[in-house]
């Protein structure tokens, strides 16, 4: 009887080595504010060998975008597979899980698979008032300040950027930071430098019979563009050319360009208005030089991953969380619905995926069933949103979708972006209000790539129907989930409002005190009709966000 339960074990533990031996290791890679401006996407003027080589060993997607041009949500698409229209999460503070608590991220279906998951560096966004989900880890993060500068005289004191990333108060004596840095300091004088280290070192600890998925993020080309001064060398200011259009698309919405305001936060940065000629270069050969830096990083990571033997066994995919505006339409930064905020990198490689380029269009949301399907896992729950691409990983002719959605809010506006390989169309307007009171945008990229113009008045036929998909295949945007902050205020203030302390407001109660009363906002707060708002109507401002994953 002990020999034929040793036997068992014994079976067991070949058959869960088999197992882990036949699960391929992951290696994700995520670079922050990373545009297609690389050697492999057909940039001549950019430095970037190991972006490229990595390029070699797999498929570019050249119709890749992000959900949303700006780091939380971005990567809260990236790691839940859900857009932001539908967790109802657009900004930078609110932790995903307030909105979904339930949700299965990326790297916890690939645990609950087997893998060690690891982070290091930057994945979720952290900082003004975020975090980073420990659930998505197997060990704690490996972290890193997105901003950080090397140079004495630009660490005297806590800057507003620095204050903002770390959950601290902004106070007028707070510097501005210097928006480029470039020390003559090794790679390890940068937080990108010791991210690489700390990859390189764990991909060589790698065991070969537990299969991992490692997710590594770099900092860089986020602002500032902090980078050692010899990837600053690599390039001769003077050669940049600037953007052939410096003002926003004719006939946009004035509230659809982004102002900026990232970057006017930064020292030597107007308030308002454009940058000289002079400051221009200044930014576009920081983010040049950030990107090389960057580069370099990667380089060091691939190598170790060559050198560790687990090449052959490992999917490599490389993702920026979105583009970034170089001057083009007289805007710098992310933050819009255009071309250059939204379409990132990804790359893929790995074992029997092809070699080349892609057109298929895709969209964050897809890289998590994608990469559950080359691991041969189940597929992610019914609430992951995005469509496995690996079809066009086999078959460079194949396409992924015929549409793929971002958006971007402004104030109560979100705007809705449907982009197809021609078009695109936004339509901006407040959730739920009515369709026709919706503002609209809509640019072809085969007649003029550099948007300058809103086609929308001109062709009424193609606005039609690309509103008539967006309604018909994408629910309703919800609006920003309030947040800890601005629920206690409104709890406070419906507290105060109810007098008669029934936990219900009348119409008289909700319209007591307000300067100028509406009592059509008192049926639209009212979403059950019952003639009174609860407290969670009020707080929610009667869009109550759903808590199902």
């Amino acid at each position: 009887m002990y020999r034929l339960l040793l036997l068992a074990s014994l079976s067991l533990v070949c058959s869960a080595a088999l197992a882990a031996d036949h699960k391929p290791n992951v290696l994700f890679i995520a670079v922050d504010d990373l545009k297609p401006l690389l050697g492999c996407y057909g940039d001549r003027t950019i430095k970037s060998p190991n972006f490229d080589r990595l390029a070699a060993r797999g498929v570019v997607f050249n119709r890749a975008y992000c959900n949303q041009a700006v780091c939380a949500p971005s990567r809260n698409a990236l790691m839940t597979g859900r857009r932001p229209t539908s967790l109802g999460i657009y900004d930078l503070g609110t932790n995903f899980r307030k909105a979904a608590p339930q949700t299965i991220t990326l790297t916890q279906h690939f645990m609950a698979n087997g893998y060690r998951a690891e982070g290091i560096g930057k994945i979720f966004h952290i900082g003004h008032g975020n975090d980073d989900d420990p659930a998505s880890w197997s060990v704690p993060l490996f972290r890193e300040k997105t901003v950080s500068y090397a140079l004495p005289e630009n660490r005297k004191t806590m800057t507003r950027e620095e204050a903002l990333f770390a959950n601290k108060t902004v106070t007028k004596e707070m510097a501005h930071g210097a928006p480029v840095e470039a020390a003559d300091v090794p790679d390890d004088g940068y937080p990108d430098g010791r991210i690489a280290t700390e990859a390189v070192r764990r991909l060589h600890a790698a065991k070969p019979d537990e299969p991992f998925f490692m997710a590594v993020g770099f900092l860089k080309p986020h602002m500032p563009f902090c980078a050692p001064k010899k990837y600053w060398d690599l390039y001769d200011r003077a050669a940049f050319s600037l953007p052939e259009r410096r003002t926003p698309p004719d006939g946009a919405p004035a509230f659809a360009p982004t102002n900026w305001s990232e970057v006017r936060q930064y020292s030597d940065i107007p308030e308002t208005g454009p940058l000289d000629d002079e400051t221009a270069r200044m930014l576009i050969h920081g983010y040049h030089a950030a990107v090389s830096y960057v580069d370099a990083q990667l380089g060091r990571v691939l190598d170790a991953l060559d050198a560790s033997g687990l090449a052959e066994k490992t999917i490599i995919v490389l993702w920026g969380d979105h583009g970034w505006h170089l001057g083009d339409h007289g805007m710098w930064s992310k933050h819009t619905n255009y071309e250059e905020a939204a379409r990132i990198p990804v790359i893929v490689a790995g074992p029997g995926i092809l070699k080349g380029k892609s057109a298929a269009l895709i969209e964050t949301v897809d890289i998590y069933p994608t990469l559950a399907e080359l691991a041969d896992l189940p597929a992610p729950s019914a609430a992951v949103e995005g469509r496995s691409f690996v079809p066009a990983l086999h078959d460079l002719t194949q396409g992924a979708k015929d549409y793929i959605l971002h958006t971007f809010p402004r104030g109560e506006r979100i705007g809705r972006a449907l982009r197809t390989t021609q078009y695109r169309l936004v339509e901006w307007k407040v959730p739920g209000a009515p369709a026709e009171r919706a503002e609209i945008e809509l640019y072809d990229y085969e007649n003029d790539p550099l948007e300058t113009k809103n086609l929308a008045n001109d062709r009424p036929e193609v606005v039609v129907k690309l509103r008539g998909i967006l309604s018909s295949q994408f629910p309703e945007a919800k609006p920003q989930i309030a947040s800890e902050k601005e629920k206690a205020d409104r709890a406070a203030l419906f507290a105060r409002r109810d007098k008669d302390q029934d936990g219900q407001l009348t119409r008289e109660e909700f319209l007591t005190d307000q300067p100028a009363p509406d009592p059509k906002r008192f049926d639209k707060f009212d979403t059950d009709k019952n003639g009174t708002l609860s407290r969670d109507e009020f707080i929610y401002s009667g869009a109550i966000p759903s808590t199902a994953p």
